[in-house]
């Protein structure tokens, strides 16, 4: 066997062959070389440029110069402890290990220890890789992990409260009911107020169940998924369903807004006010709110020829504006747009909606105001069947009219009619 000078990485004892070296210089990971006195007798090319030192210049340094002063004691007694007892294990495991460059800069590192013994002697080998980039990656997924959970406790308070506002909405209009049965002139009107109430509590309880199951489970199997990426490190996969579960919440808030809102209507909550409304800004502060769940290519063109002042409730008139726009984005194929035309016509503002979406069939135009009625062509799009109905009844609170033209498959045009009786 050759022996080799050991102050020439080239011509080294623990160098044998030129198959050996190449292996040696080509590894994709820092190896140092230590005698039993802790001083380097070789290094690769990937563990002095992880330092930061130039080539051979680690041969001959003690290797806790290689770590932060705080732990440079400690580890000289660790190293003998290997010494005396040599066996190939990581080190640090459960543990944050961090190195020093040559410059001073700490960073974290993933250590594996192996031995080997040359004319009597052993040489501990350290495998060293940087994992600065890893560790940045945890830190991402650790914080995404936190919005998560912060998320998740904000939906169960937004859900617990929207609920408990559905029971009580129930119980009163339980209550209600239970009064007029127990006036004795009024038993049969009583007896067919449960009848449909026991029927609309039934589609409700229906509706709802088949409504949230979908978002719920898009929200358990994402945040399943997103555990599973954290693992893997697939960051990009963990914002993915992280979108996900945020589109989910808000359609399960939707859904809770219309139930609520049908309740409030229900028992007369909703009280008309007189104000001075600037159309333009109503108009495009609607358009800004839908515009997150238009479809894409999806446009809303504005023709705005009415006053641009009136007089009405801003409250009720967006309900209505933002509903009709977001069905007929909803019932629209991508790329077609949203035509909104606003006149006023004597003291009435006329405003209609147009789509070139799916229309409703014929058959379904008598039925389309009813709650939870939904067309037959609607059944593989999400809805409760209450947006129409709720629209009406607004549109009613402002003494108004709500008509509609509309073909299968030839798109709708829903116009409103609302009497301005003061003027600005």
């Amino acid at each position: 066997m050759r022996i080799f000078n050991f102050m020439d990485v080239n011509q080294n004892p623990l160098v044998t062959d030129d198959a050996f070296r190449e292996i040696f210089h080509s590894m994709s990971e820092g190896i140092v070389m230590v005698d039993s006195t802790g001083k380097i007798v070789i290094a690769n090319p990937i563990a002095e440029q992880t330092f930061g030192y130039q080539p051979s210049e680690l041969n001959g340094v003690v290797l806790e110069e290689l770590l932060p002063q705080r732990y440079r004691g400690h580890h000289v007694s660790l190293r003998k402890g290997f010494n005396a007892h040599p066996e190939p294990r990581k080190m640090g495991f459960g543990r944050d290990l961090t190195a020093l460059k040559k410059d001073g800069t700490e960073f974290p590192v993933e250590i594996s220890l192996s031995y080997s013994k040359v004319k009597g002697q052993v040489l501990v080998m350290a495998f060293i890789s940087d994992i600065s980039l890893r560790k940045k990656s945890e830190e991402a997924l650790r914080r995404s992990e936190e919005q998560l959970i912060v998320y998740a406790a904000e939906l169960e308070r937004k859900v617990q409260s929207r609920t408990e506002a559905l029971h009580t909405s129930v119980e009163k209009l339980e209550k209600e009911v239970a009064d007029r049965i127990k006036a004795e002139e009024e038993t049969r009107k009583a007896l067919e107020k449960e009848r449909e109430f026991n029927e609309l509590k039934s589609k409700f309880v229906s509706i709802a169940s088949h409504e949230f199951r979908t978002p719920l489970s898009t929200i358990l199997s994402s945040v399943s998924l997103i555990d599973q990426y954290k693992q893997r490190n697939e960051v990009d996969k963990i914002d993915k369903h992280t979108a996900r579960v945020k589109s989910s919440v808000q359609h399960l808030t939707g859904i809770l807004n219309d139930f609520l809102s049908l309740g409030k209507l229900e028992e007369g909550k909703v009280d008309v006010l007189q104000e001075e409304i600037n159309l333009q800004t109503l108009f495009q502060d609607i358009i800004e709110e839908v515009k997150a769940s238009l479809k894409a290519g999806q446009a809303i063109e504005l023709d705005l020829k009415a006053g641009a002042t009136i007089v009405s409730d801003a409250r009720i008139l967006r309900n209505i504006f933002f509903n009709l726009i977001s069905n007929a984005s909803k019932y629209s194929e991508q790329g077609q747009p949203i035509e909104i035309a606003a006149s006023k016509e004597k003291e009435i503002l006329v405003i209609s909606i147009r789509d070139h979406g799916i229309g409703i069939p014929e058959e379904d135009h008598k039925h389309l105001f009813e709650h939870f009625f939904r067309a037959g062509n609607v059944s593989n799009i999400q809805g409760t069947g209450l947006g129409l109905h709720i629209v009406r009844r607004y549109v009613e609170l402002l003494n108004g009219k709500i008509s509609f033209i509309s073909a299968y498959k030839k798109g709708s045009t829903f116009t409103v009619s609302i009497p301005l009786e003061n003027k600005v």
